[in-house]
């Protein structure tokens, strides 16, 4: 999402955007304490910095270059991901989920490796860098990462579909010098049938172009109305 916000006032700014590749280690974990240590001889080493030229894929997002402004889209991604998940022989759908279908904890076998499951929600995550269009629904996908069933991964697999439907789906970013901020908000009004909890939605233009988006769960209905009887 960070990628997004940058590259979107790139855009608005004029700015050229180049990618420097950079051999360096970077030491991940929790550290509880402060930790020294001498710099071993030979560790700086020259010409460890390769220029690849103007920005046109980074971190799985492809950049495609208009004159009105620029496009980003993951397209790669996702037909690694249709390869990976065999979806070459289903036909696409038009919706990232059936509106009739309405999932739930417990209705169907539980999968006996998980695993598949959880990958492909992990993955269809991280496609909502650019693909807004099913970011609620993977929100709804993953409240089932802990237990996944039958159901759960037929749904999964919706999505793949759907995504089949137009993998080069972009989000275009204008290069005008529209700067005004919008916000749009939207909840589902507790339709969790088993919770009654609410998923709300925000998305955030920078003119016309959105820079930031995000659904969660919002407390069950009858907590907020006890909340403001006490307050």
């Amino acid at each position: 999402m960070t990628t997004v916000r940058v590259i979107g006032t790139d855009v608005k700014k004029g700015w050229q955007m180049f990618q420097l590749d950079v051999n360096y280690a970077f030491l991940h974990g929790d550290l509880h304490k402060e930790v020294y240590m001498e710099v071993p001889q030979g560790l700086v080493v020259d010409k460890q910095i390769k220029d690849l030229g103007r920005l046109h894929y980074f971190l799985g997002i492809e950049v495609l270059y208009k004159e009105d402004g620029v496009l980003i889209s993951q397209r790669k991604f996702t037909m690694d991901l249709l390869k990976e998940f065999e979806c070459a022989q289903y036909s696409s759908l038009t919706s990232p989920l059936d509106p009739s279908t309405k999932l739930k904890a417990d209705e169907s076998p539980l999968l006996i490796d998980p695993s598949n499951y959880r990958k492909l929600v992990g993955k269809l995550n991280f496609l909502t860098n650019t693909r807004l269009d099913i970011s609620y629904n993977v929100q709804h996908l993953s409240q089932y990462m802990q237990s996944p069933r039958e159901s759960h991964l037929k749904a999964a697999y919706h999505v793949l579909r759907y995504l089949k439907g137009d993998p080069s789906l972009s989000i275009f970013f204008f290069n005008n010098k529209d700067y005004g901020i919008r916000a749009f908000y939207d909840s589902d009004w507790a339709a969790c049938p088993e919770t009654r909890k609410s998923v709300s939605g925000y998305i955030m233009l920078l003119g016309n172009s959105p820079i930031s988006w995000n659904q969660r769960n919002s407390p069950p209905y009858h907590y907020l109305q006890l909340k403001r009887s006490i307050e």
